[in-house]
């Protein structure tokens, strides 16, 4: 059965947008502070990393609240910031403080949308559990994936291929890939995976003339069948932990990672390594544009490759001290990139050097990922005020 999923060009419906390689269509804003270029605002209960999904008339995210124990799905309405609902999916039973990582949240992994219904996957009652919610935000289906052995909470974001929403859960208890029916929630397939903690999320390039399904991480990039999770090939690289999603064009698939090991790493249609250097994106995704694969790392430093040789075009210090958790979004043919500390570093994809366009302030921290539709900047931030409140700002340039 083949559902494909129509995505309007107007909408960021799933984890690094329409394509899943974190370009988007069109250009965007370049100005803004938390006053300027901002159409709404809205106030975020709770915490998370998920970075806002937009599809219709809705952005969602996911939240957690320490305090009460809860984990919920918001949707905002896109052309004022009202909230138009939010769902608790779990009450209680939370991971203990000391298995997630100083960074992490109850509510890591970012949201997708199918255009019917909001998936979702946490871990809770030291398990991953698998959550869909029509656009009302009633819960339509749950299911329990398996165990969870948690040593720094869980982080991968659901994938929509066809009939199926696809969940990777690696961890030290023993990894899995499920594939779940989008609407019943039945498991289609199920693929075991070593016990090693690991974050990536999983994404489906057409690679080679095929749909490939590709996950980094245990030391090693491997390619699925995504209709039925039998292994096509795994190629040796990148570390035992990586973050970071794949990247990928016509012939070649890119990785990067992690911990401990650094590599970045080119691969072939047919699972070859055709290059790799010992440089790593570790939390960001890479992104790759025009024939150039840009990498940004924990330190603040951008790095330049050539894709098809791994040729360094150039290397620049963005900022000292500075990390980057969030990763980095083009658009307009300019690279949008966030930082720990709430600035977002606007830069050319270009091969040419390093040439800084505007570097905007909102807030004091950031670790979710910008969505970037129809000229419209949407952003998840922490401000300090009475302790720390996250706020979701849609950016224009309408200068409103």
């Amino acid at each position: 059965e083949d559902l494909a999923v129509a995505v309007s060009p107007t909408e960021w419906p799933w984890w690094r947008g329409p394509q899943g390689n974190g370009v988007a269509q069109g250009s965007a804003p370049t100005h803004w502070s938390g006053d300027q270029n901002v159409r709404w605002k809205t106030d975020i209960p709770g915490r998370g990393h998920s970075s806002p999904v937009v599809c219709g008339n809705a952005v969602y995210l996911a939240t957690a609240d320490d305090q009460a124990e809860t984990q919920s799905i918001l949707a905002i309405d896109r052309t004022n910031g009202d909230i138009l609902w939010e769902t608790i999916v779990h009450e209680g039973n939370f991971p203990t403080a000391r298995v997630l990582h100083q960074k992490s949240t109850n509510a890591n992994g970012t949201v997708a949308c199918d255009g019917e219904r909001v998936f979702a996957g946490f871990l809770n009652s030291q398990s991953i559990i698998a959550t869909a919610l029509d656009l009302d935000g009633a819960i339509v289906w749950q299911e329990t994936l398996g165990n969870f052995n948690s040593k720094f909470g869980y982080a991968p974001s659901p994938l929509i291929y066809k009939s199926a929403v696809i969940f990777a859960a690696d961890n030290r208890g023993g990894g899995y890939l499920s594939a779940l029916n989008r609407k019943t929630g039945k498991t289609i397939w199920r693929k075991a995976r070593p016990a090693i903690a690991t974050y990536s999320s999983p994404i489906i390039a057409r690679v080679g003339g095929r749909d490939q399904l590709l996950l980094s991480g245990c030391e090693q990039v491997v390619s699925f069948d995504p209709l039925t999770g039998s292994q096509n090939w795994s190629c040796p690289g990148t570390a035992e932990a990586t973050c970071g999603t794949i990247v990928w064009n016509d012939s070649h698939v890119f990785a990067s990672g992690g911990y401990p090991q650094n590599e970045t790493i080119c691969i072939d249609a047919n699972g070859n390594k055709v290059w790799s250097n010992r440089r790593r994106a570790y939390e960001p995704s890479m992104l790759l544009y025009d024939g150039a694969l840009y990498c940004l790392n924990d330190d603040g430093i951008a790095f330049c490759w050539d894709a098809a040789t791994g040729k360094e075009h150039w290397v620049e210090r963005l900022d000292g001290g500075k990390s980057f958790s969030t990763s980095p979004v083009i658009a307009g043919g300019l690279i949008y990139a966030v930082n720990a500390g709430g600035t977002t570093i606007v830069f050319h994809a270009s091969t040419s050097g390093y040439r800084e366009v505007a570097r905007n302030q909102l807030g004091n921290d950031t670790f979710a990922s910008p969505a970037i539709c129809n000229g419209t900047i949407y952003l998840r931030v922490g401000e300090s005020r009475n302790g720390r409140q996250e706020v979701l700002y849609c950016i224009d340039g309408a200068g409103r």
